[in-house]
């Protein structure tokens, strides 16, 4: 299985508007609860007002379209990460998985990964 890089950091925030949010970043995840609202972004789109907010964040995706039908591909790419001790971020789309790491972890996650049989691709700035 291909799991491909994004090529930049990332940021985990809360915001109190939806008007906050640049809708026009090319790289962003939004999601609303009756409790929350939280943005997944580009450090340098995050919002200047926030209600919390963590940065140092690099991430991967699955490569391709995931059938829903596939059955614990998430899990076995966390229970190695778990293995290592590094502690994720997952979200997921209509087409796939994305998982974010520490900064500081990132090298040792892809490592992990590489050595269960993952091709890493890594993507263009």
């Amino acid at each position: 299985m291909e799991l491909k890089t994004i090529p930049y950091s990332l940021t985990v925030c809360k915001v109190t508007s939806a008007a906050d949010i640049d809708l026009h970043a090319p790289f962003y995840f939004i999601g609303k609860t009756d409790q929350e609202l939280s943005l997944v972004c580009r450090t340098e789109d995050t919002p200047a007002q926030t209600a919390a907010r963590e940065d140092g964040w690099r991430g991967f995706r699955i490569e391709g379209v995931l059938d829903f039908s596939l059955i614990g591909i998430l899990s076995k790419l966390t229970a190695i990460l778990a293995a290592e001790q590094i502690g994720i971020f997952a979200v997921s789309t209509y087409n796939t998985d994305y998982i974010l790491v520490k900064e500081a972890q990132f090298t040792a996650a892809l490592d992990a990964l590489r050595a269960a049989g993952y091709t890493i691709t890594e993507a263009a700035a």
